[in-house]
Formats: C-alpha cells, sequence, structure tokens
C-alpha cells in the first residue's frame, strides 16, 4: 500500500521538507504533494500562462486560478491531508485547504500549537487527528502502516 498525503498550510519556511525527510528515513510509502512552494511562481503563475494582467488585483485572481485548480487536483488524488497552522504566518491557505479537506471527505490531520487550540476548536473537531508537531503528525502516519 502506498499512500499519497496532500501537505496545506504555509509556503515561508521547509516544515514540508522535514517531514518528507523523516518519512524517507522511515521508508514509509508515501508521496507527497502540496501548493506550488516556489512563492514568486505561485504569485506569477496566472501572468505565466495568460500574460500581463491589467492590475494587481487581476494578477492575483488570475494566479489563485491556477493555485486553486492545482490544489483541488492534487488533493483530490490526496489520500490523506495535512494542515499545519503556526504562529509566525497568516493561515489564511491552511484553512481554506482544511475546509476543502472536509468538504471532500478527505481524512484531516490537523497540526497546531496548544496555543491555538481555541481558534481552532471547530477546526480540530472535523479533522480526524490533530497534533501539535510535525513529528506527531508523522508518527500518525507512520502507525497506519504499522502492522505489529
Amino acid at each position: 500500500m502506498e499512500l499519497i498525503v496532500y501537505l496545506a498550510g504555509q509556503i515561508h519556511d521547509d516544515w514540508r521538507k522535514t517531514l518528507k525527510d523523516k518519512a524517507s528515513e522511515k521508508k514509509l510509502p508515501i508521496t507527497f504533494v502540496g501548493p506550488m512552494e516556489n512563492h514568486d511562481r505561485s504569485d506569477n503563475i496566472g501572468e505565466e500562462i495568460l500574460g500581463q494582467q491589467p492590475n494587481p488585483i487581476l494578477k492575483d485572481e488570475a494566479a489563485s486560478k491556477m493555485n486553486n485548480l492545482r490544489t483541488r487536483v492534487l488533493m483530490e488524488k490526496s489520500d490523506i491531508v495535512i494542515a499545519l497552522f503556526g504562529e509566525k504566518y497568516k493561515q489564511w491557505n491552511s484553512a481554506a485547504d482544511a475546509a476543502s479537506a472536509v468538504a471532500l471527505n478527505k481524512p484531516l490531520i490537523l497540526v497546531r500549537p496548544a496555543e491555538l487550540h481555541h481558534p481552532l476548536k471547530e477546526l480540530s473537531e472535523k479533522a480526524q487527528v490533530t497534533v501539535e508537531t510535525i513529528d506527531q503528525a508523522l508518527h500518525t502516519l507512520a502507525y497506519i502502516f504499522d502492522n505489529d
């Protein structure tokens, strides 16, 4: 068995690489997918495909359409979604992706620090599992493959 795991959340640090490296060390049969991690490309993909837009709002809307398509296709193909919430960055994309996972009936692992318990309590109740660290999320994934 191999799983496809969509990694939702901010793209401003290397949390995905850390999780992927640790999963590889454990030899877990997982393919990870997620949003475009190149922030500039994500912001400019609309103009890359459609050409220059007349103003910043239309540029953002064109990029959003491309990014939303990517997210939907990859999330629909995934078996599990991990949504990371942290304290440093705005969490709009994490919230939108977690809500999409719930709407698509995808198993959701919510990663959030204890300090965010209250603002995320309703979303946490819709997730299959809520953990505080990416290591705990990784151990949750590993447990799926545990035959002991």
